[in-house]
């Protein structure tokens, strides 16, 4: 479902609620995986690239919220 094109005609928000679903899937998968044998390990990889998928698309929309610097840092 979340192929880029589809991803592109959401508004940031709805962008924004499917990353959040997929890092929720990503982490019970990850506890899933140290406490038993998951039934389909390809769920992780597929959760993990919609994610990445979600923050280039907010990344080049320029809607990704930056991280903060360590304090300390030197920006470039």
């Amino acid at each position: 479902m979340n192929k880029a094109k589809e991803l592109r005609e959401m508004g940031d928000e709805q962008i924004r609620l499917v990353w959040k679903d997929a890092a929720e899937s990503l982490f019970r998968l990850r506890i899933q995986a140290q406490t038993e044998k998951l039934a389909a390990p390809s769920e992780m990889r597929k959760h993990r690239k919609t994610i990445a998928r979600c923050q280039t698309i907010l990344h080049q929309r320029g809607a990704l919220v930056p991280r903060a610097t360590p304090a300390g840092a030197v920006e470039a």
